[in-house]
């Protein structure tokens, strides 16, 4: 089992920002995946989650209205396509799978932060 992210980087307030995870090694298309987050000094924090199917999504009140989450069962990819950015979704964004028979399973991360 793997998943890598990417798509972080620097941008400024107001800015958009576009994660990938890249997932294999298991049946994609049947597995529920997230996004955690994790800023310097705080715990890591559940940003989006998504189904399966793809047919239901939620979201923190951090980044509800501001971010969607969607995945391509074809490609065996999840995406955060994150809007409007602000200084405080400054953090290391991190792909997360829980697999019945497996286990946990978390990418390496990927840095984004927003600043002017």
């Amino acid at each position: 089992v793997l998943v890598v992210e990417s798509g972080g980087g620097s941008v400024q307030p107001g800015g958009s920002l576009t994660l990938s995870c890249a997932a294999s090694g298991f049946t994609f298309s049947t597995a529920p995946m997230s996004w955690y987050r994790q800023a310097p000094g705080k715990e890591r924090e559940l940003v989006a989650a998504i189904t399966g199917a793809g047919d239901s999504t939620k979201y923190s009140d951090s980044v509800r209205g501001r971010s969607t989450i969607s995945r391509d069962n074809a490609e065996h990819r999840m995406y955060l396509q994150m809007n409007n950015l602000k200084p405080e979704d400054t953090a290391v964004y991190y792909c997360y799978v829980h697999l019945t028979s497996l286990g946990d399973y978390w990418g390496q991360g990927t840095q984004v932060t927003v600043s002017s």
